[in-house]
């Protein structure tokens, strides 16, 4: 008896489409956010709030996501609805993305795998919170997150408000480096902390304007270059979390995992849970502050790519 399999396929709205083929400004908005970010209901009420600030400025939100085990560029309102209430979501880099299409799987898409649906379906402009990186002790552990290789061979552009900063920040820089990817800052080239306006590490180039982003965009693409533009976003100073309160809470956070003997991949999600905890929930409103910038000016960018 021969087997047949359904094609996977992947689901992008006729909204995108339409914007996408006309040359109309579209973001694509990652999903985790809203499914392993956020807590009920500030994670669906953040989400309808992105995608609303974007029509409002004239540009097609693009939510990300897995729905019932269809990679999806587009969902509804609805389906988020779905997806930021599933108990059982998965979280769905680009190398899960078989076996949630394979198992019927929710699935809240990091940003590996947001950029590469995102670009699957012509988008240009993905914005996100934060980044992915090389955690501490990646030399032993080789600990590093999938955003950056994926990234590598993605040319869409990035905006973010840096990586966390339980990640080793110079050794992602490093690593950005090595993988040709280019990482230039907005209005500073001090490169953000995602809770901090400024990790301590420097940024070579910064730029003033979306237009000069999508001039550096359309330079990339005529030299025929297949790298993300990482663009660093850095939340607002009167936003962020104390720098010096947020060493003390991280020194703490990383003697109390050390001590409950947390390592791999459980490091974490136990840092971040320790840090919400610690702050009584204002890592999230952080959080959500990075998030709202990030939107915006991706919007301004799809914008001049439009025009």
């Amino acid at each position: 008896m021969l087997l047949t399999r359904t094609r996977t396929t992947i689901h992008v709205s006729a909204e995108v489409v339409s914007a996408v083929a006309e040359g109309r400004p579209v973001v694509a908005l990652e999903s985790t956010i809203f499914t392993h970010g956020l807590p009920r209901p500030r994670n669906f009420e953040v989400a309808i709030e992105a995608e609303e600030s974007l029509r409002e400025a004239g540009v097609v939100p693009a939510t990300i996501g897995v729905f019932r085990g269809v990679p999806t560029v587009g969902l509804t309102v609805s389906q988020i609805e779905e997806l930021s209430e599933d108990d059982s979501v998965s979280k769905v880099s680009l190398r899960d993305l078989p076996v949630a299409v394979a198992l019927h799987l929710n699935g809240g898409t990091t940003v590996a795998a947001t950029a590469y649906l995102a670009h699957h379906a012509g988008i240009k402009v993905f914005s996100t919170g934060g980044l992915g990186g090389v955690h501490h002790g990646a030399s032993e552990t080789f600990d590093e997150s999938a955003d950056m290789t994926t990234l590598a061979h993605i040319p869409i552009i990035v905006v973010s408000a840096g990586v966390k900063s339980i990640l080793d920040v110079g050794a992602t820089l490093e690593r950005f480096e090595t993988l040709n990817i280019p990482v230039i800052g907005f209005r500073t080239t001090k490169y953000p902390g995602f809770y901090i306006s400024d990790s301590g590490f420097a940024i070579e180039y910064a730029v003033e304007t979306a237009a000069q982003v999508a001039a550096i965009s359309h330079a990339r693409d005529d030299l025929k270059l297949d790298s993300a533009i990482l663009l660093a976003n850095p939340v607002a100073e009167d936003k962020q979390l104390p720098p010096t309160e947020l060493d003390d809470i991280l020194t703490r956070a990383w003697a109390q995992a050390e001590l409950n003997g947390i390592s791999g991949n459980g490091t974490t999600p136990f840092l971040l849970d320790f840090i919400q905890r610690d702050t009584k929930g204002r890592s999230l409103d952080v959080n959500v502050h990075v998030y709202r910038g990030n939107v915006a000016l991706g919007g301004e960018i799809a914008a001049a790519l439009a025009r």
